[in-house]
This record gives structure tokens, sequence and C-alpha cells, in this order.
């Protein structure tokens, strides 16, 4: 079992790899979709390569809205007894920043086996979260407001809360959330786009953000847990839902109540393995850099169980397009 865990965290870095290379060819061209559609395209086909039984839990969306790696489809090359594994994709997470050229565009996938952990079958609505690295852990409560948890979070670390930095969306949701955390004194990264990444920065000691705080996506939400589990961070989170239809639907995918707060276990349980590869540079991965006879790229491997973490430097030789 150990071995076949280790054995599928390096085959989903591989995949991940597939698709950063494929987008990079669109990193500051101001085309989002074609972009996207290359992550999608390049990481359907690298998963199909899988001698797995692959499942999509957390995609694009539902199949007739988004032919690219859609919930529920089917993929791997696995036959027989061939292990069952269930992912949560994100194939670009942050097509605006590829689109534009900017920091910290990444490819992500979150993988279970099947019996062995749970991923949340996260509706498409909102969710507030909070994430802190190890040193916090066991000290936030997202129901308390921003500044009882700045407080937690600074003596945990050993800091003032005018040291403690945190990540948030730049988004007019978080106007209150943004003055309120200026008035306690701590320090705001503002992002454009990729919570996921910043999640990710927050669990990493050496990047200088302290937490997330904000609302983002619900499936970015289980994807950015199973990160969380791997490194040993907090996490809590609860669903916003901007209609009636949203919380319908929630009712209808979510397991028990649906209005309480979720912690890391409960939207990626189990063993669960993450890996990531950076499309362009950022605050956890360097991007695709083009060599004369191909690229090198920068990914990042996890896995609950073993707590493992391990980044990988890969040169790849192609001449014209990649070859996975």
């Amino acid at each position: 079992q150990a071995i076949m865990d280790r054995n599928l965290g390096l085959e989903f870095v591989r995949v991940t790899e597939a698709a950063a290379l494929s987008t990079a060819q669109w990193v500051g061209k101001g085309d989002r979709h074609a972009a996207d559609q290359a992550a999608c395209d390049a990481m359907r086909n690298a998963l199909n390569e899988l001698e797995l039984h692959v499942r999509v839990v957390i995609g694009e969306g539902e199949r007739d809205e988004a032919p690219m790696l859609f919930i529920g489809e089917e993929l791997g090359a696995g036959i027989g007894v061939s292990p069952r594994v269930d992912i949560a994709v994100d194939p670009l997470e942050g097509t605006n920043l590829c689109a534009n050229g900017l920091e910290n565009a990444i490819s992500v996938i979150a993988a279970a086996v099947e019996g062995d952990g749970a991923l949340m079958h996260a509706p498409d609505c909102y969710m507030d979260k909070l994430v802190v690295g190890e040193p916090a852990k066991g000290a936030i409560d997202i129901t308390l407001p921003p500044a009882a948890n700045l407080r937690a979070i600074a003596k945990c670390l050993g800091k003032k809360i005018e040291e403690v930095t945190v990540g948030i969306l730049d988004r007019p949701r978080h106007e209150k959330m943004i003055s309120e955390i200026r008035r306690a004194g701590a320090r705001i990264r503002l992002v454009t786009d990729g919570d996921i990444t910043l999640a990710i920065a927050t669990i990493d000691e050496s990047t200088g953000i302290d937490a997330l705080m904000g609302i983002g996506g619900a499936p970015e939400g289980v994807i950015t847990a199973a990160a969380v589990r791997a490194y040993g961070g907090d996490m809590q989170a609860r669903l916003v839902f901007r209609n009636d239809d949203e919380r319908r639907r929630a009712e209808k995918m979510v397991k028990g109540d649906i209005n309480r707060v979720f912690h890391a276990e409960d939207l990626a349980g189990g063993n669960v393995t993450f890996a990531a590869t950076g499309i362009t540079t950022g605050d956890l991965l360097k991007g695709v850099r083009y060599t004369r006879d191909g690229a090198i790229t920068e990914s990042i491997v996890m896995r609950s169980r073993s707590g493992t973490i391990r980044r990988i430097l890969t040169r790849h030789r192609f001449e014209d397009v990649p070859n996975y």
C-alpha cells in the first residue's frame, strides 16, 4: 500500500507537469480560454495514460456546462483490479494570471484512493476559508471576528499582530474584513486570483504569509484542504450561498449539516495526495522556463499519511511541442 501511494504521487506530478507545459505556451498572450483549454486537454491526456480507474469529483463543472474534465468523468487506463482513485483538479489555477503573465499560476491535483479517503463533492458555490500553518494549528475559530483569530495566530507564532501577514483575494466582498484586519494592525497581502496558491503559501513558513482569510470557491476549498492535510496546517471553512438554488444543490451533494463549520478532514479525508506544478513563477513554485532543448518545471508533491513533502525539479527535452 505504501509503495502504491508513493508511486501515485509521482504519477500525479507527471499529470500536473503535462498541464503546466501545455499551458505555459499561452502565458501572457491574453487568451484565458485557450490557456484553460490547453491545460485541461493535457491533463486529461496524461490521466488517461495512468493504469488507474480515475473519477473526477471536483472538475470544471457539470458535463453539459464544461466539456473539460467534468464532474463524474471517468478516466485512466486501469483494468480489473487497478486502484480506483477520486481526484479534484484545477488544470489551470489562475486563468487571468496566466493570460496576463502574472505570478502564481499553477496546475494542481488532489487525489484519494477509493476506500482509503474521501474528497467532498463540493457544490459550485462560495466557501469562507481560514487557513494557517502548523504552528497555529488548533488555535483558530472561523466563527470569531478576524481580530480574535489574529491575536491567537500571533501568539502561536511568537509575533506581534503588526508582524502577521494575511493573504486575501482582492474582491469587493472582502472590504469589511480588510478594514477589520487593518484596524487590528496586521499586514495584508492582496492577490487578484488564485486562493489555492495563496493557501499553500500560508502553510509554508518560508513565504512569510501567516494566514488566509476570506471567501473563494468551494471546489478550490477541497483541493486546499488536501494540501493542508499533507502539510500539517489547519483549515476551517463554511459554505456561502448566493441563492436558494445553490443551497438546494448543496443539500443534495454534501452529507450532514451544510451550515456547519467544515475542517480539513471533512473536505479531504483519509490518505490524500496533493501535487502541483508552477506555470508562472510565484510564492511557492517557479514557473515553466524554456531552454534550448525543452523546458524546466518545478513541482511539489505531498502525502498526508507519511507527511512527506517533495520538491521536484524536472528537465523536459522536446523540440517543438512538449512530449509527455
